[in-house]
């Protein structure tokens, strides 16, 4: 009996064990086949990781100012390495060619990185000088480092490339002015296309003008670089920081500043004397039409800047009849350096509208009704009574609409776009440089208008005490800046209406020169 338990429990557990022995294989064998179903479906999954592991291990030597790399064991180093954060939509030279990024030359391998893949072009030259056979060479694996790498030192944590899943690649040669293309779904990507003369693009198109690039593609950066031999690569290494310093301001582009001086300063001629003439214009009608006026002229105050921009392409684009009279004659309107000038006085027109409103409506009637009454005209009212006495503020509102036209961005970038050295100001080079990774000329640019925002406020807040002291200086010595009201002096004589007249002009004359 006990012989037939002792049995009956061995080929239980005999049991029991081929039942975890198959389980086991079950096991392996799926974990087996979703390995090699991974390997087969996913691919670029693994290279994705290889690729981040990659940057982070292998010894790459990058250049102080991340525009050169050289890979220990490679043949082959990367210079002049250019990242473009963003492209542009509009259209060039009147033609659309969808979503397109400037590119320095056809000679060097470029990458537009996207939101699902990434697309990486090898001119035929270059492939052929370094042995490159095909997209699943060594060397291609390499060229895909080294843009990772450069790409992550640039601008780190914006679409990192280095992240990207899957890659196409291009290998092909520039034919002509068409460039090298290559279609990816609904989008094509051409490379090294020249548009205008030896100015070349890369650009995403869709099959018609209905694909819209950028919600169906959403391409991020484009990277582009030059290969050269390892041997001859010149990596820079960082020096001290004067010696940085002295780099930098050496190599930095000072357009912007020379753009945005000559706009405000062209700018602020016609702000100030169309602030003045408004302001006197609202004061001589009535209160009805006073109200509509100051509307009027207030409302881009307080409008968004991009409304604003809006407002005026929609009135002086191309395509409308007053655009396209000013483009035949040679004098656009829109996307030229007249558009930042047109942009910065309607910004800031009303700082000094409001300034000089406020200061004429502060002064005393009955002086200016006195002096009417001594037959003095508007006008010289105007020149040797009203602008003296109100100068104070008329030269606040000045500086603070300066100040204003100096920082306008939204307007600005809407009417005249980004045009370096043409329409590039401060405000859209500090957009542009953050957007593109580079952020030691955003900040050089940021300090410079900190600069020209305090030296602005420290003129208004100086300039205020030097007339406050004196105003109560005046009051101090018992002189007033107004003419007496009742035509009397000291022990209240009355004087004839010829003295009266005499010294009222002269009253007003001294006045005027003394405000002055």
């Amino acid at each position: 009996m006990e012989t037939a338990k002792a049995a009956g429990a061995r080929r239980s557990a005999t049991g029991l064990a081929a039942s975890v022995l198959r389980a086991v294989a079950a096991a392996i064998l799926a974990g087996a086949v979703l390995w090699i179903c991974s390997g087969i479906v996913a691919p670029s999954s693994a290279w994705a990781a290889d690729a981040e592991q990659a940057v982070q291990d292998a010894e790459i030597d990058i250049s102080a100012d991340g525009d050169a790399a050289r890979m220990e064991g490679c043949d082959f180093a990367v210079e002049g390495f250019e990242c473009s954060r963003t492209g542009s939509a509009r259209d060039i030279d009147g033609l659309s060619y969808g979503y397109t990024y400037r590119l320095s030359g056809t000679d060097r391998v470029a990458v537009v990185n996207t939101a699902d893949y990434a697309v990486l072009f090898i001119p035929r030259t270059v492939a052929d000088e370094f042995g490159i056979e095909d997209e699943g060479s060594s060397q291609v694996q390499e060229i895909k480092t080294y843009l990772a790498a450069l790409d992550e030192n640039f601008s780190t944590g914006v679409n990192p490339l280095a992240s990207q899943e899957e890659w196409k690649v291009l290998i092909a040669d520039v034919e002509g002015a068409e460039g090298a293309s290559l279609a990816v779904g609904d989008a094509t990507f051409t490379f090294g296309r020249e548009i205008s003369e030896d100015r070349f693009y890369v650009t995403v198109e869709g099959p018609g003008d209905a694909f819209d690039v950028k919600s169906e593609v959403r391409p991020a950066q484009m990277d582009s670089g030059r290969l050269v031999p390892a041997e001859g690569a010149v990596i820079a290494q960082k020096g001290g920081p004067l010696e940085q310093l002295g780099e930098f301001l050496a190599t930095m582009d000072y357009s912007p500043l020379w753009v945005t001086l000559k706009t405000c300063g062209v700018a602020i001629v016609f702000v100030f004397f169309l602030g003045l003439a408004a302001a006197y214009f609202t004061l001589r009608i009535s209160k009805r039409a006073q109200d509509i006026f100051d509307t009027v002229f207030t409302i881009p105050m307080v409008l968004p800047p991009t409304v604003c921009g809006f407002l005026l392409l929609s009135v002086l684009g191309r395509n409308t009849a007053f655009g396209r009279f000013f483009q035949e004659i040679g004098f656009p309107l829109v996307f030229s350096w007249q558009a930042t000038v047109i942009a910065a006085v309607v910004v800031a027109f009303p700082l000094m509208y409001r300034s000089a409103r406020g200061a004429f409506e502060s002064l005393d009637p009955n002086m200016l009704d006195a002096a009417r009454t001594l037959g003095w005209s508007n006008g010289r009212i105007f020149m040797r009574l009203m602008l003296p006495l109100a100068w104070s503020s008329i030269a606040s509102g000045t500086v603070l609409a300066f100040a204003r036209a100096l920082g306008e961005f939204g307007c600005t970038l809407f009417l005249a776009g980004n045009q370096l050295g043409s329409t590039r100001t401060i405000p859209i080079a500090i957009y542009f440089e953050w957007m593109n990774g580079n952020t030691e000329a955003t900040w050089f640019w940021t300090i410079v208008l900190l600069v020209f925002s305090f030296l602005v406020i420290l003129f208004i807040n100086l300039w205020s005490r030097h007339t406050t002291r004196y105003r109560q200086k005046s009051s101090h010595e018992g002189r007033s800046p107004k003419p007496r009201r009742n035509g009397t002096r000291g022990g209240g004589r009355r004087r004839s209406a010829k003295g009266l007249r005499e010294d009222g002009a002269g009253s007003a004359d001294v006045l005027g020169e003394g405000v002055a």
